[in-house]
């Protein structure tokens, strides 16, 4: 599932920009198809302050370990902490319930480094591969 309003990166992180400035950023449901079954999730500590494309984080899987990517710059404002209880909501709920950290003070210029949904879309039928 590709949601219309959201950002998306190549590294599979979405991201939902608010009118008021802040964010709320996830992994995308093709992002999940690389875990199995996550067993951790390590996030940043409030008041992070992060870089766009910065890593913020690691998600720990049955098979593998990612890094997670920063779409956008900004402080970081909260943090999920369901994901430490129910890592699984990452991926029975990516744009819900999984949702990962908010930002505040976003720089919404940044969003041109991102790609629309139907850019996404053509980029994983491609193969979706992290550059």
């Amino acid at each position: 599932m590709i949601l219309d309003h959201l950002k998306y990166t190549k590294t599979h992180e979405w991201v939902k920009i608010n009118r008021n400035h802040t964010a709320r950023i996830g992994i995308t449901e093709y992002g999940h198809m690389r875990f199995n079954r996550i067993l951790f999730v390590q996030l940043p500590e409030v008041e992070n302050e992060l870089e766009q494309f910065d890593s913020f984080g690691v998600i720990e899987s049955e098979k593998v370990v990612f890094e997670i990517y920063s779409p956008l710059s900004g402080k970081v404002v909260s943090v999920n902490e369901e994901l430490e209880d129910d890592p699984s909501l990452m991926q029975n709920d990516p744009y819900g319930d999984g949702w990962m950290i908010e930002l505040e003070t976003v720089n919404e210029d940044e969003a041109k480094n991102l790609m629309d949904s139907e850019e996404y879309e053509e980029y994983i039928k491609e193969g979706g591969a992290d550059e």
